[in-house]
């Protein structure tokens, strides 16, 4: 009886392995067979990247500084870290001005927008998400604790002690450029954040060869 009983329970375990081994075989395939799931053949920037069938992705919900700026090589190389010769999965929300995909990107089950996000190597981007809180408050973290470009491209003191002109471009039209000088109005007010491509300058010539013209509401 005893030896009937632990043949039963042996075969159980058996079928049970079987099913769930078969189970996890469906699973995989069913992802190698879906169209967004793709191997990543090139990290273009930091919010950047090219799938093995040529189709651009741009992550959703964030945008990285361009690679001249900030940080943006940080970003760049963080994000070949996660994906590149890598497969991801992507879950599309629209698209760009350029008609690439934005999406979100999964690789192994990890949220790739959340990891930049929550690292401070982008700013957010509160379009609609199935994932837009979620990756609204790993901004605010990176925020909050001055993480990743809050903490060295958000600059309020002068790299020099005389170069105290104020490099801004509007956050709604980037090629507007303005610069300020310590006696323009709103100069205090002024951020320079050069995650953005902003700067400061020594003198009005620099700020002038860098594509900046004077604020209306400098005397």
């Amino acid at each position: 009886m005893v030896k009937k009983v632990g043949l039963v329970f042996l075969l159980i375990i058996l079928f049970t392995s079987l099913f769930f081994n078969f189970f996890f075989y469906q699973k995989i395939n069913s992802l190698k067979k879906s169209p967004n799931f793709q191997k990543v053949i090139e990290v273009i920037d930091g919010d950047t990247i090219k799938l093995e069938t040529t189709q651009i992705i741009r992550l959703a919900n964030l945008y990285a500084p361009e690679l001249q700026y900030c940080y943006g090589e940080k970003a760049k190389k963080r994000l070949e870290q996660l994906v590149l010769n890598k497969n991801i999965d992507f879950e599309p929300t629209g698209k760009d001005n350029f008609k690439r995909t934005i999406a979100l990107v999964y690789q192994d089950g990890i949220l790739v927008n959340e990891i930049i996000l929550k690292e401070g190597l982008a700013r957010y981007d509160g379009s609609p998400s199935s994932k837009r809180e979620i990756l609204k408050n790993a901004y605010d973290f990176a925020f909050k604790n001055k993480v990743g470009i809050f903490k060295d491209c958000v600059v309020d003191t002068p790299p020099e002690k005389n170069c105290l002109i104020k490099g801004n471009i509007d956050r709604h039209n980037n090629k507007i450029k303005h610069y300020f000088l310590p006696n323009c109005h709103e100069y205090k007010q002024v951020i320079v954040e050069k995650d953005l491509g902003e700067d400061w300058f020594c003198t009005e010539k620099e700020a002038i060869k860098a594509g900046f013209t004077k604020a209306s509401n400098c005397p």
